[in-house]
């Protein structure tokens, strides 16, 4: 399941990227790290508010739907 499809509250932990080695790599520099746990803090119509790490990531649903997770 993509993380853009998580809803509000519920944490999952990144199972795998999708997309090329840039885009993989800028999402791990910002913490999405490949069995992380993610959790779902906000949320609106074009993104989501992430906490990973104990830091808050805004990100919008198209990285999102690249981020899988379990």
């Amino acid at each position: 399941m993509s993380l853009a499809m998580v809803s509000l509250g519920e944490t999952r932990r990144i199972s795998e990227f999708t997309g090329k080695e840039d885009l993989k790599r800028h999402l791990q520099d910002l913490g999405f790290v490949k069995g992380e746990e993610v959790k779902v803090v906000g949320e609106n119509p074009s993104g989501m508010i992430l906490l990973v790490k104990g830091v808050r990531i805004a990100l919008n649903r198209g990285l999102a739907s690249k981020i899988l997770v379990a």
